[in-house]
């Protein structure tokens, strides 16, 4: 049976209740060392969570645990016995499974099709696809979520995409189900239904290791919280233990918030405009964007609030050129720039960090420096010839101001983090020196510390005259560094808010609680707008790019 780790504190679980556990594991990529000697127990029928900055190590050592890589030093433990995994499917098949961070979904397959990959139900002539198709619409239906088995997963929105990852982890059976950000793309009411299907597995017997950056989600579902430091578990407490203040101060050394509106400047005109704009749905049939207006002046920070569903995406995509609109325009410092392509819009100062970073923002084969340049890669050619010298210093100098944690330019991009990956989309669309940032969703699945630079770096560039925007599906969010804070709902502006708001207004604006009662409009009040109800539809997928 595996030894208690002596390390931990007192009134850690029972350690003969273990299932699986590593013993001093090692991971190493060259002359980085992403785990230094870890010990991690996981539970039987319990939910045991793990905190970490990006780059702590948190994925690695779960990637270790499920068979996806191999530790240099350590061993794996599984039921008290040494365990080990040459694959993921050899680790699957003794009752270990994970939902990645980052989705592994092949889009051009069915629901069905990317649930049974690799383990199709054999039928008397072959694939018994009925059967499959009957097994998924039980898994969906456990889900709460009716997404038809026979969809391609590229018609899906990034939401129900991640429902599909998890579908998929949950079909297979498994006695110890590793969840890695699994959240990150869900709503509320997606979360709920998500950590009802926990309590059912654990009171089943069935281990969860949870990994998340949404702290306060996290604590409601936790059973023990365990911290990963720059490669070292720092800390271990039962849930009665621990709190937000616990967390992150095992996890970065301090307290702090995601900031404040940047002041002490004066803001410019109106960089951007948005007048009555109107995005079709795929069908065609209403509008997921309709009729919105807004103005966003230079200096200026703006949120956008809102459901999943709410058009934030949709908005953001049709002015950066992604959507076609059925109506209005977008003007930028005046100028009607509604019918330029994304590449003279982005040559115009209108840019847009987008809201999945590995399908839209990143080229996994690139290098870090390589992604870095590829927008302004204009301004790099000479006739024919790229100049490499001035793409160098750009890259030099985007990493260092974007403060990416890197090899250097040489990197490969799928050796960062997921709060650095995030930064290169960040300091990929600055290095075009644009006068409009749109960002949508830049926090999602990095760490409060990641989420505090990223912050840090919106105020900076609103302090130089940038005009931002970005949307968030975490109302905390828009209570930081913003100057204004936009609801949406159903595709039109439900409210606007001061920074002074407080969460229930924002949240009843939305529509994701109750209306209680909103002061009038002021500075720090709501200023209601009309809705629009677009006509009853089953959950439908969001356009393509």
């Amino acid at each position: 049976m595996s030894e208690p780790l002596a390390a931990e504190p007192e009134g850690r679980p029972d350690t003969r209740e273990v299932v699986l556990a590593a013993r001093n594991v090692a991971k190493s990529y060259g002359n980085i060392h992403a785990l230094k000697g870890v010990n991690f127990d996981i539970h039987r029928g319990q939910v045991t969570t793990l905190f970490g900055e990006n780059g702590a190590g948190k994925s690695t050592l779960m990637k270790i645990l499920s068979g996806v890589v191999r530790p240099t030093a350590g061993e794996i433990i599984l039921d008290g016995e040494p365990a080990v995994f040459a694959s993921a499917s050899e680790a699957r098949e003794r009752g270990i499974s994970i939902i990645h961070q980052e989705l592994s979904l092949a889009p051009n397959l069915s629901v069905r099709d990317n649930i049974f990959m690799g383990r199709e139900i054999a039928g008397p002539t072959g694939v018994d696809y009925a059967e499959e198709e009957r097994q998924v619409r039980l898994l969906m239906e456990e889900l709460e979520e009716p997404i038809d088995p026979l969809t391609r997963v590229e018609e899906l929105r990034l939401g129900q995409q991640q429902i599909v990852e998890i579908a998929r982890a949950l079909s297979v059976d498994s006695r110890i189900l590793i969840m890695d950000e699994p959240t990150s793309a869900l709503s509320a009411s997606e979360v709920e239904v998500l950590f009802k299907v926990v309590r059912d597995l654990t009171a089943k017997g069935v281990s969860i290791v949870y990994i998340s950056h949404h702290l306060e989600e996290a604590l409601e579902i936790t059973d023990q919280a365990v911290v990963l430091r720059d490669g070292t578990m720092t800390a271990y407490a039962p849930r009665a233990e621990i709190d937000l203040n616990w967390i992150v101060r095992n996890m970065v050394g301090e307290n702090f918030d995601l900031g404040s509106p940047p002041t002490g400047y004066e803001r410019g005109g109106v960089a951007l405009r948005i007048e009555n704009l109107s995005v079709p749905s795929v069908s065609g049939a209403y509008s997921v964007v309709d009729r919105l207006s807004l103005d966003v002046s230079a200096g200026e920070i703006v949120c956008i609030y809102g459901l999943m569903g709410a058009g934030r995406t949709e908005m953001m995509e049709c002015v950066a050129g992604r959507l076609r609109p059925s109506g209005g325009r977008v003007l930028l410092h005046g100028e009607d720039v509604s019918k330029l392509t994304i590449a003279d819009r982005i040559a115009a100062g209108l840019v847009l960090v987008p809201e999945d970073r590995q399908r839209d923002g990143l080229v996994q084969t690139m290098t870090v420096g390589e992604n870095l340049s590829l927008a302004s890669i204009r301004s790099f050619i000479k006739r024919v010839f790229t100049s490499r010298r001035s793409e160098g210093a750009l890259v030099e100098r985007s990493i260092r101001d974007v403060h990416i944690k890197t090899a250097g330019g040489h990197a490969m991009i799928g050796s960062l983090s997921g709060g650095n990956q995030q930064k290169v989309v960040i300091g990929k669309m600055l290095a075009t020196e644009p006068t409009v940032v749109l960002l949508d969703e830049p926090s999602r699945g990095i760490d409060v510390g990641a989420k505090s630079e990223v912050f840090k770096l919106l105020a900076e560039g609103a302090r130089r005259g940038l005009a931002v925007v970005y949307s968030t599906s975490e109302v905390g969010e828009c209570l930081s560094v913003a100057h204004r804070i936009v609801v949406l709902a159903k595709g039109r502006i439900a409210a606007e808010f001061g920074p002074d708001a407080t969460k229930e207004q924002i949240m009843a604006a939305s529509g994701e609680a109750e209306p209680g009662h909103l002061p009038a409009a002021d500075d720090g009040g709501a200023h209601p707008a009309p809705r629009s109800t677009p006509p009853t539809h089953q959950p439908r997928p969001e356009p393509k790019a």
